[in-house]
């Protein structure tokens, strides 16, 4: 959530943004009902000032043994403005509330801006794709030649879109989550978290899922819990309504969890085998960090995923998203995404994005101060390229919150798949993968 300040000083700068977005963006009525909500609360001051000054004269008075009826009328005249007032910001709030919270974040300056994908920058590529020497199949066919993951009894079990993984697809599965946690947590300084993989609304609400994205969230009508569409919920939201100590930042959490999404609206849309499923395996890396220290630590956590890619031997491309492209929540983005020569395509196997404060005041998750470090600097939101000093000792700010995918299964099981396929249709082992697979070089057909 923006910060209602920063709108009101920045107007221009928020409408900018929003029309960058692609969005219309009423910035004129959020300021009015900020506006009135503020002289309510003066005038409501005043009178709650004026009551308690009522309040101390009735006291005197029948202390004094003298007639106070004119100050008691007078005190319940202006108790009763009180409450009139009181009813009338709380209705504002909520208004303003409802309003703030459909509002995405602000875009950073240094990401493309476009409507859409297409806008998107490429901003390096990594490892070859090799040309074949005979027809790659795709992965669907792969999974059915090799008995290792069934579409049809997926869907006989629950429904479209959902996958039964089995044999060495199954074993497969738990290696590659196994090698990511142990890559993560020993290499990287990330902290195991096994989140629950149900959350409430106030959860899903902290982290920007709710109320934009509900349709596409499964969710527990009788209570009112819902189903993650990533382990990033529930992970951000350990430290929600908590103030940090500014000693322990950064925090670094990774988490396996399954992952749950209705995707409506992309029906018919790359909904075969793998590509598109409802639900699906991921790793996910959180950080909690000082707002100075948010843009550095984007690239460590890219850094991070991007490793998972390399020691697989995949040839991947980082992509940069628009300013049409990024996630609601995000103010920068990158999108890693995996080469499948059998459907032949870039698949998304990892987002990686820094959203400043925007969750975090959702969250209420800060941090207080215990020194300024010389030199720190904070951004504006969107790092327009104006910087402030840091808070002071003593101060409390929110932290800045990142996350990224480290990495989704789905799609880099395809990418395994499909780049480690044989003439034959038999499918080498990742060398890195070996250790947690007893060693095994190769699934084959006859398995």
């Amino acid at each position: 959530m923006l910060d209602i300040k920063f709108i009101r000083e920045n107007p221009d700068i928020v409408k900018k943004a929003m029309k960058d977005r692609g969005l219309k963006l009423d910035v004129g009525a959020i300021l009015k009902l900020d506006s009135e909500r503020r002289t309510f609360i003066t005038e409501a001051d005043k009178l709650k000032n004026n009551k308690n000054i009522t309040s101390n004269e009735i006291a005197r008075l029948l202390k004094e043994k003298k007639d106070a009826k004119s100050q008691i009328s007078d005190m319940k005249m202006i108790s009763q403005k009180i409450d009139e007032i009181d009813k009338k910001v709380e209705e504002i709030e909520q208004n303003l509330t409802k309003m703030m919270y459909t509002i995405p974040n602000i875009p950073h300056f240094s990401i493309p801006i476009g409507p859409d994908n297409r806008s998107n920058l490429i901003v390096r590529t990594h490892g070859e794709v090799k040309k074949l020497d005979f027809k790659p199949k795709t992965h669907t066919e792969l999974c059915e030649l090799l008995d290792i993951i069934d579409f049809q009894r997926a869907s006989k079990i629950t429904g479209s879109n959902f996958v039964l993984y089995k044999k060495e697809g199954a074993r497969l599965e738990r290696a590659l989550i196994n090698f990511m946690l142990d890559l993560h947590t020993k290499k990287h300084g990330y902290i195991e978290i096994s989140p629950p993989f149900l959350v409430n609304r106030a959860s899903m609400t902290g982290t920007g899922q709710l109320p934009k994205l509900e349709e596409d969230m499964y969710r527990l009508k009788d209570d009112d819990l819902f189903l993650i569409p990533t382990a990033e919920v529930p992970v951000t939201n350990i430290h929600r309504d908590e103030v940090l100590d500014e000693n322990k930042l950064p925090i670094y959490y990774a988490a396996y969890s399954a992952c749950f999404r209705r995707e409506a609206g992309t029906y018919g849309k790359d909904t075969k085998g793998l590509i598109r499923v409802h639900q699906f395996d991921k790793v996910e890396l959180v950080k909690f960090v000082k707002p100075q220290d948010s843009y550095d630590e984007l690239e460590k956590l890219l850094s991070n995923a991007e490793e998972v890619l390399k020691l697989l031997e995949l040839p991947y491309r980082v992509v940069m998203l628009s300013t049409g492209n990024i996630s609601f929540a995000a103010s920068k983005c990158y999108d890693i995404e995996a080469w499948a020569p059998g459907v032949e395509k870039w698949l998304e196997v990892s987002s990686c994005s820094n959203f400043e404060d925007f969750q975090a005041r959702r969250a209420n998750i800060r941090f207080k101060r215990s020194t300024v470090e010389s030199g720190a600097k904070r951004s504006l939101p969107g790092g327009d390229g104006r910087r402030l000093p840091a808070g002071k000792a003593g101060s409390t700010e929110y932290v800045h919150t990142l996350n990224g995918s480290g990495v989704a299964l789905a799609r880099t099981v395809i990418a395994i798949l499909e780049n480690y396929q044989q003439a034959d249709g038999s499918i080498l082992i990742p060398t890195a993968l070996r250790p947690y697979m007893d060693l095994k070089e190769k699934i084959s057909p006859s398995q």
